[in-house]
C-alpha cells in the first residue's frame, strides 16, 4: 500500500502509559534500554527498512495563509467527569460535575470554535442515538466537535490484546464519524515486556495501517500524538509517520509532550505534518525535569511558519483549578493568535 498524495490535502494521551525516563544525551539507560536519541535513530532505521520503495510521508500541502480555530479539550477537566475509562469515578467537586453534553456547553460558553471529546469520559451505556444528540447540540450551539481521542496502545505482540486495541480504535472511528467530526487522536505506546523497540515499531505501524484503511472509508483522519514511548521524540514520531503508507494519518502535535533539551525544535520538525494541535501551558526539557511556562509566542510562530490551518486546542494539565485557569489561558491564546483566528 502506498501513500497517495497528488492534489488532495495531504498530511505533512490522555493519561500517560509511562513516558520514558531516559536522558536524551545518553546512549543507554541504567537498565540497558536505548536513550531517547538512540531510540529515534533505531526507529528511523526500522522505518526505512519497512518503507522500501514506498513513497515517504510528505508535509501537509498548504497553499493558503495560516488560520487557527480555537478548541478546548475535555481532558483538561478530567477530574470532574463521573466516568473514567468505563468505570465510575468520584468527581473532584460534585457541584461542578461535567457530562459530555455540559462540557460542550462550557466550551461554547467560553467562546471556543470546537470541543474535543475523550473516549474515557463517556458513559459505557452511550448509544448511537446519544452521539447524534450530542452532534445536534453542538450544531445548535454553534460549536464543532473538533475531534475525539481514544487511549490505545499498539506496541503489543500480535494476539488478542492487540486485536482488541485495533477493534476499539475502529469503534471510535465509527463514533467520530457519527459525531460529525473528522479527527481521532491516537497513540503508539511503549514496548511491552519482551518486545524490542524495532518489534514494537513494526506492530504499531501495521496496526496504524489497518486502522487508517478503515478510517479512510469513514472520512476520519487519525492524528498520531507525540506521547512518550516510541514517539517520545521527533525522530521516533516521524519514523512511524513515514512508515505508515496512508493519506489518512497525520500528527496530533502536543506542544507539551516533547521532553527534550529543546522541545521547540522538535515541534518545528513535526509541525509540517500536523493535522491537529494540542496546546499545553507548560513544557519540560527532560522526562524528569521541572515544568516551565510554555513560550506561547514561539509556539504560534512555529505554527505560522509551517502554514498550519486547523484547530489549536487548549489541553489544560497544570495544577490550577481548570475552571479558573482555562478562561484566562483561552484569552491569552486569543491575544497571541490575533488575526490568525478565524
Amino acid at each position: 500500500m502506498t501513500r497517495s498524495r497528488g492534489s488532495q490535502p495531504a498530511h505533512a494521551h490522555a493519561p500517560s502509559d509511562g513516558l520514558p525516563t531516559q536522558q536524551p544525551d545518553a546512549a543507554t539507560t541504567g537498565d540497558g534500554q536505548p536513550s531517547l536519541s538512540r531510540r529515534g535513530m533505531l526507529l528511523a532505521t526500522a522505518a526505512a527498512a519497512m518503507a522500501g520503495a514506498a513513497t515517504a510521508a510528505e508535509p501537509v500541502e498548504r497553499s493558503l495563509p495560516p488560520r487557527f480555530q480555537l478548541g478546548l479539550a475535555a481532558y483538561g477537566f478530567r477530574r470532574f467527569f463521573p466516568w473514567m475509562k468505563g468505570k465510575p469515578q468520584q468527581p473532584a467537586d460534585e457541584s461542578r460535575t461535567l457530562s459530555i453534553a455540559s462540557f460542550l456547553d462550557l466550551a461554547a460558553d467560553l467562546g471556543c470554535d470546537g470541543g474535543e471529546l475523550t473516549a474515557y469520559f463517556f458513559d459505557p451505556a452511550t448509544t448511537d442515538a446519544d452521539l447524534l444528540a450530542l452532534r445536534r447540540q453542538a450544531f445548535l450551539r454553534g460549536i464543532a466537535i473538533s475531534g475525539t481521542a481514544v487511549g490505545n496502545r499498539f506496541t503489543r505482540p500480535a494476539g488478542e490484546e492487540l486485536d482488541a486495541e485495533i477493534a476499539d480504535v475502529k469503534r471510535w472511528i465509527d463514533r467520530t464519524a457519527l459525531l460529525g467530526s473528522s479527527h481521532l487522536r491516537v497513540f503508539a505506546g511503549s514496548p511491552t515486556k519482551g518486545l524490542s523497540d524495532e518489534q514494537a515499531f513494526r506492530q504499531c505501524v501495521e496496526s496504524l495501517e489497518a486502522c487508517c484503511d478503515y478510517a479512510g472509508s469513514r472520512g476520519v483522519m487519525l492524528g498520531l500524538e507525540n506521547h512518550g514511548g516510541i514517539v517520545a521524540t521527533a525522530d521516533g514520531l516521524l519514523a512511524v509517520v513515514n512508515a505508515v503508507q496512508s493519506p489518512w494519518l497525520g500528527v496530533n502535535l502536543d506542544t507539551g509532550n516533547f521532553r527534550t533539551a529543546d522541545p521547540y525544535a522538535e515541534l518545528a520538525r513535526c509541525g509540517p505534518y500536523a493535522v491537529n494541535v494540542q496546546y499545553k501551558v507548560e513544557v519540560q526539557r527532560s522526562p524528569e525535569g521541572p515544568k516551565e511556562p510554555a513560550d506561547l509566542p514561539r509556539v504560534i510562530a512555529i505554527l505560522k511558519d509551517v502554514g498550519y490551518r486547523g484547530f489549536l486546542t487548549l489541553e489544560y494539565e497544570a495544577s490550577e483549578d481548570p475552571f479558573d485557569a482555562v478562561p484566562r489561558h483561552l484569552d491569552e491564546l486569543r491575544e497571541a493568535c490575533g488575526s490568525l483566528l478565524g
